[in-house]
């Protein structure tokens, strides 16, 4: 199974990769595979590849169903 991780794009380093967020983590990622990608825009990164654009909304439901699982995974 792939798991692949909403996160916001914060900086363009040139045109192969870019810089990405999530909460306090920071990585650096290809953008090989995609097009038009611009700082504030959501990302979908698996394998230190940026995979697909997705909007704001569906970037807060994924890590909102993320947030879910870590709180059942502790109880």
């Amino acid at each position: 199974m792939c798991l692949a991780v909403p996160t916001i794009v914060t900086e363009i380093l040139d045109n192969q990769q870019i810089m990405v967020s999530k909460g306090n983590t920071r990585l650096t990622v290809s953008s090989s595979l995609l097009q038009d990608i611009k700082p504030g825009d959501y990302v979908l990164i698996h394998a230190g590849f940026a995979i697909e654009k997705i909007n704001q909304q569906d970037a807060k439901e994924k890590l909102d169903a993320f947030a879910q699982l870590d709180e059942l995974y502790k109880e």
